[in-house]
């Protein structure tokens, strides 16, 4: 075990996931509101790198085509449109309609997308037009106060997929590297686009393992003391539940 985080979570070497492992968690609780019925959107879908990945649980997880009635992938990216874990897919222009008729869809997912939003009031405008009454938009995003994206905002946009090439060797290719805002990354901002009494928002923070560091056991195991010593809400990630209340 020469991998720190080996060292930290062995339990991974059993099913290939650890205990704090927040893709298992996020995907688990979105598993648990689709039903085979669903019409799911995938939000800032991108060309579905995890398919790349070998076969594990997680991917399986997370791969809802055949599992619901139709997975539909929405990008600004055209890259999109390559995408193989979808139904069909869409390349949106920030300011235009989602081409989907309202209130037709059941569940949007969004993993790390809205750390990407620059004008959240047309993302959740458009969002809520799509999603149907009782329907929900699942988020998963750093934490605008927690290590990764505070990290992010030192580096100037232009470097960062230099420097994540660095952090994470192997892992990131360029082209999955986007331009970041944190404009829709904390809970107040959440509420703020997603307001009562037409949303009912849970948010909370979490802390995964540590990431971006690549092999240093410094800062590997400095993360991990670090977040068990820091108050919740500088917790690394955020993962937002926003249902849509159903009306009378």
């Amino acid at each position: 075990m020469n991998d720190p985080l080996s060292r930290l979570y062995p339990e991974t070497a059993v099913g290939g996931f650890s205990r704090v492992d927040k893709s298992i968690e996020f995907f688990s609780r979105i598993d648990a509101l689709v039903t085979q019925d669903s019409v799911v959107v995938d939000f800032g879908a991108g060309r579905g790198g995890f398919m790349d990945e070998p076969d594990s649980y997680l991917r399986r997880l997370q791969l809802f085509r055949g599992r619901v009635r139709k997975v539909i992938g929405v990008d600004i990216d055209p890259v999109v449109l390559e995408n193989t874990s979808v139904d069909e897919a869409q390349v949106w222009v920030p300011g235009d309609r989602i081409d989907m008729p309202d209130e037709s869809v059941d569940l949007v997912m969004t993993d790390y997308t809205f750390e990407h939003v620059e004008d959240p009031a047309v993302v959740a405008t458009e969002l809520g037009r799509i999603v149907k009454p009782g329907g929900w938009i699942c988020a998963r995003t750093p934490n605008k106060w927690g290590y990764i994206a505070i990290g992010a905002r030192l580096v100037p946009n232009r470097l960062h997929a230099r420097a994540l090439t660095r952090l994470q060797p192997g892992q990131r290719a360029a082209r999955d590297v986007f331009p970041t805002c944190y404009n829709l990354n904390t809970l107040r901002d959440v509420r703020r686009y997603f307001p009562a009494p037409e949303w009912s928002v849970v948010g909370y923070t979490v802390d995964g393992e540590p990431v971006y560091f690549g092999r240093s056991r410094v800062m590997i195991y400095g993360v991990y003391a670090l977040s068990r010593l820091l108050p919740q809400r500088f917790g690394a990630m955020y993962m937002f539940f926003i249902q849509k209340r159903a009306t009378d």
